[in-house]
């Protein structure tokens, strides 16, 4: 019995697709386009099973649409900025460009040895000169269209990192790469005016279709549209006025304080003359700027002795606070605290003993005897307390107060957003120069278009703290490109989700050198159709693409405004994580069984077995690509990837798993290199006469093809790989010596082999080639089904007496009435329940239901 030789026959295969240029993608304005791209990884070392899932998922749409006649483009690229590159070269005294392009050949050829169907010729890595050199472009044509601008803001500042994080990059007040807390800083920074599309941003998130629920429920959120009053309160004894933003003024007559942001222009010139205060804000700028950091933190107020007037009841004056969990960069930088029907006002107020006075009460319920806690009140309800508001329901209180408001002049009713522009200054080497200079008599000064790209310095330091390109010597001194006089250029670098913005159009036409991407090929390949990628890129890069994409089209680049229509976030891949007595981390292949009890390979010594956990190098609980390839062959691991679990969730890898996967290999293997009757030819016409065991049979394989399709369309990879499991079992249960089984098995055997293709095309072609076929299975066109084979023959038919379930019985398929009325009062079960009565009606659905009435 042969054993089939993954070893051999994938790196055969692979040899002849790149020969071939099976995979190379050109436009084609005759066939339908299909553009499938997976995120495209960061290159920081060697890949392991985990991070190959989303490749294979990407990889089986690519093959599958490929075969239904699309012109495919599937391209691969690496996202080479960042500051991983920067703190590998600080500790292991290498240039962060050679540590990045060795990791990009590693990790290429590892890819390689999957199989995957990119379009190679397309490879692209954002480091690359001729790369930034466009985006250079892009920026200065946002800053020409006034969606790029210049400001100081408060930011989010990580100290390990010494650089700026946006607030998506900040998670439970920490750098998402360093963990370190985050503080604020006030600095200049470059920004992109996302907000500028915030209404367009947020509306076409109802138009895709195609994308997770749960994504576009996260965006939605973060751009965060809230409607409400914007409105001033008078001070006394003070000649400043706070502006505040509230989403619910009805509430206003519960109101018991007012706290403005650390950082608001009152505390500063509060703080001025008060060391406390200054001590406050000092101590609340420790824990960073995202809301996130400061939900989580403990709510802090400073006392400033003011008083603000309510602005209903000029007689009721309200303290007001320096409160730590108040944004300046949201609404106006001050609220007005009402503690009954907000949680964290509830806190703040029962820290300092506020009054906590219900203004909105459930109907029906007693106001004199209704009281908040500890748990603030936020349903609906009927206003009380509340003057001339009482009696109202919230959205009648809410118009009733903004009314009144706007007639006093104070204020007016209005719309704000969560979302804030995106600051993309970075104070790193490792990324890609912003393209302008300072030059002290004509500002900020664009670089010219034929002085681009400003290239990365390669003689850089990083022996002292901060951003290396302020401390080289020469590469910030240039001349002023409009004065000619002595000025410095940008030291700041863009931050690397700039280039993951847009990269997804560079590979339309990567070769392009005028512009960052030809014209007419993106209007051909884009929108993507299908993206592949990790939920946790559904607020930075996903909604960083969509504003960019937006941007891109208004400057003329672009035709479309959504980069992405089809979006699919897959599952992490998991793995037991292992510790040795001292605690330390152990890779799964440093432990063994031994009597049930898990063990050191190297020294016997007891391991504790911790719970699943995503694949982590920090952790060891990965499973090396390079082993499993070696052992099991790519087409074995890209099965258990596609078969264990639906893709959007997450998949525990196991021994087991793998083991189970290979036999299968295996048995497809044997079951068509060794037939057990010889088959016919290839290319043969259907013979006159098939027995009732091959026509069983050839429903099945029709069956499969049409449900195999349905499964891949809707990404259930898990019960694709099912159904063809179970055609296998089909296929080895046909003996072969009825009436032209031979041409069925031939026929199932094709079947078999074109369906597995996408998820195994090392075997596939292998078995293709030995089945006869001159032409790669890559280059075949997918199995169509046969309608006439897919409908049964037969169908079950309930029998409801009195609309009670008594029988079910097999029909013909489209049966007369008559047949079907007379096999349902011939039933025992059915005779039984009508107890000799006589038949008053009978109803029949065809296909589906007899119902009798007595």
């Amino acid at each position: 019995m042969s054993r089939y030789n993954s070893k051999e026959t994938e790196a055969k295969w692979q040899a002849i697709w790149d020969q071939r240029g099976s995979f190379i993608a050109t436009e084609d304005p005759g066939r339908p386009k299909y553009y499938v791209l997976e995120m495209f990884p960061y290159p920081s070392g060697r890949l392991h099973v985990g991070h190959a899932r989303n490749y294979a998922i990407g990889d089986m749409v690519a093959r599958y649409k490929r075969a239904r006649g699309f012109n495919v483009l599937h391209p691969m690229g690496w996202d080479a900025f960042g500051l991983p590159a920067e703190n590998a070269a600080i500790a292991n005294k290498v240039h962060p460009a050679d540590w990045t392009y060795q990791n990009i050949a590693t990790m290429r050829d590892q890819l390689k040895t999957l199989g995957l169907a990119y379009d190679w010729t397309r490879e692209i890595a954002t480091c690359a000169p001729e790369y930034y050199r466009h985006e250079q472009k892009i920026f200065l044509d946002f800053l020409k269209a006034g969606l790029a601008y210049r400001k100081e803001s408060w930011v989010n500042w990580d100290p390990v990192e010494n650089t700026v994080l946006a607030n998506e990059q900040v998670i439970d007040g920490r750098g998402w790469r360093s963990g370190a807390p985050v503080e604020k800083r006030k600095l200049n920074q470059w920004v992109l005016k996302i907000t500028h599309y915030a209404d367009e941003l947020l509306d076409a998130l109802t138009k895709l279709d195609r994308w997770p629920d749960k994504v576009r429920t996260m965006q939605e959120k973060w751009i965060g549209k809230s409607s409400g009053l914007r409105f001033t309160f008078d001070l006394m004894d003070d000649a400043d006025k706070i502006e505040v933003f509230t989403t619910r003024p009805d509430t206003l007559f519960g109101a018991s304080f007012v706290a403005v942001s650390p950082n608001h222009p009152l505390a500063a010139r509060l703080a001025a003359g008060n060391p406390d205060l200054t001590a406050f804000i000092s101590e609340c700028n420790s824990i960073g700027t995202s809301e996130a950091a400061i939900e989580t933190a403990e709510k802090l107020g400073f006392d400033t002795g003011l008083k603000a007037i309510h602005p209903f009841d000029e007689t009721r004056t309200l303290p007001v606070y320096v409160a730590n969990f108040v944004l300046m960069e949201y609404g106006t930088g001050a609220i007005f605290g009402c503690p009954a029907h907000d949680q964290r006002d509830l806190d703040f107020a029962n820290k300092y003993r506020l009054p906590v006075l219900p203004v909105v009460v459930p109907e029906g319920t007693d106001p004199a005897s209704f009281k908040v806690g500890t748990e603030a009140y936020t349903g609906p309800g009927v206003l009380r307390n509340s003057g001339f508001l009482d009696g109202l329901d919230v959205e009648s209180a809410k118009r009733e107060a903004i009314g009144r408001i706007e007639a006093t002049g104070k204020g007016e009713g209005t719309t704000i957003y969560r979302l804030r522009d995106w600051g993309v200054s970075r104070q790193r080497y490792w990324g890609c120069p912003i393209p302008v200079i300072h030059c002290d008599a004509c500002g900020i000064v664009p670089v010219p278009e034929q002085d681009l790209p400003v290239e990365l310095p390669t003689d850089v330091s990083f022996d002292q703290p901060g951003n290396p390109l302020d401390h080289h010597p020469t590469w910030k001194h240039v001349a002023c490109p409009t004065c000619s006089g002595e000025a410095r250029r940008e030291t700041d670098t863009f931050d690397t989700f700039f280039e993951s913005s847009w990269y997804f159009a560079r590979f339309c036409s990567p070769h392009e050198t005028t512009t960052a991407f030809d014209r007419s090929a993106a209007d051909y390949w884009l929108p993507v159709d299908q993206y592949i990628g990790g939920v946790e890129h559904a607020v930075l890069h996903l909604l960083y693409s969509r504003f960019f994409t937006r941007a891109l089209k208004d400057c003329g680049y672009l035709s479309v405004a959504e980069p992405f229509e089809g979006l699919m976030t897959q599952g992490m891949v998991t793995h037991a994580t292992y510790k040795d007595a001292q605690g330390q981390w152990l890779y799964p292949e440093e432990v063994e069984q031994r009597d049930g009890v898990p063990v050191r390979i190297d020294g016997g010594e007891p391991v504790e077995i911790g719970r699943l956990e995503k694949m982590s190098k920090s952790k060891k609980n990965v499973v090396g690509l390079e082993h499993i390839i070696d052992t099991y062959g790519a087409d074995t691991m890209r099965l258990l990837l596609l078969s264990d679990s639906p893709p959007e969730r997450d998949l525990e890898w196991t021994e087991s798993g793998i083991d189970g996967a290979w036999r299968y290999v295996a048995r497809v293997w044997r079951l068509i290199t060794e037939p057990a009757v010889e088959l016919a030819p290839a290319g043969s016409p259907q013979p006159a006469e098939i027995s009732d065991k091959g026509q069983a049979a050839r429903r099945i394989v029709h069956k499969t093809i049409d449900g195999f399709g349905d499964d891949v369309e809707k990404f259930r990879f898990n019960k694709a790989v099912a159904r063809v499991r179970e055609l296998t079992n089909a296929l080895a249960e046909l003996d072969g010596k009825g009436a032209g089984e031979g041409w069925v098995l031939r026929e199932g055997y094709e079947t078999l082999v074109k369906l597995i293709g996408p998820m195994m095309p090392h075997l596939g072609e292998e078995l293709w080639q030995g089945l006869g076929h001159a032409e790669l299975l890559t280059e075949s066109p997918w199995p169509e089904a046969d309608p006439a084979l897919v409908v049964d023959e037969s169908v079950v038919v309930a029998v409801q007496v009195n609309g009670k379930l008594r029988a079910q019985l097999p029909l013909p398929r489209d049966a007369a009435k008559e047949i079907a009325e007379e096999a349902a009062l011939n039933d025992a079960n059915v005779q039984r329940a009508m107890e000799g009565k006589p038949v008053r009606k009978l109803i029949y659905v065809p296909n589906r239901i007899v119902n009798v009435v007595i």
